[in-house]
């Protein structure tokens, strides 16, 4: 099984060492999206901004390997404060029509660039 690497200038160049998503078989993994707007390079003001932002730059990231949100079938969301879930979970419903993807969400105590919201996914490429 070879394993291609999937890139964008449409999603945040990557602030570490790791790719923005990697095919593998019949799965696409992607890295956690932070809300970040990649026209600025800098995180949108705010948790649903931001929220918006992170599933707009999955998105950017599917659209290069072909796929959709429809493809999705499993997130992870991550949020500095679960006070906001509520907030996240209302832009994050907005992107899927129906059948939503399995998911788990925690709280950390921290993420990248004091992100308010970082969402990563696992697609499959099929049927």
């Amino acid at each position: 099984m070879s394993k291609q690497i999937i890139h964008t200038e449409n999603a945040p160049k990557a602030i570490g060492p790791y790719s923005q998503a990697v095919k593998m078989g019949n799965f696409l993994f992607t890295s956690g999206q932070l809300g970040i707007n990649p026209l600025i390079g800098k995180l949108e003001e705010g948790v649903e901004k931001q929220a918006h932002a992170a599933m707009k730059n999955l998105g950017a990231i599917l659209k290069e390997a072909g796929l959709d949100y429809a493809n999705i079938v499993k997130t992870t969301i991550f949020v500095q404060d679960l006070a906001d879930f509520a907030a996240v979970n209302a832009v994050y419903e907005s992107y899927f029509e129906g059948a939503f993807p399995a998911r788990s969400c925690v709280q950390v105590a921290a993420l990248p660039l004091k992100g308010l919201v970082e969402i990563e996914c696992i697609a499959a490429l099929g049927e």
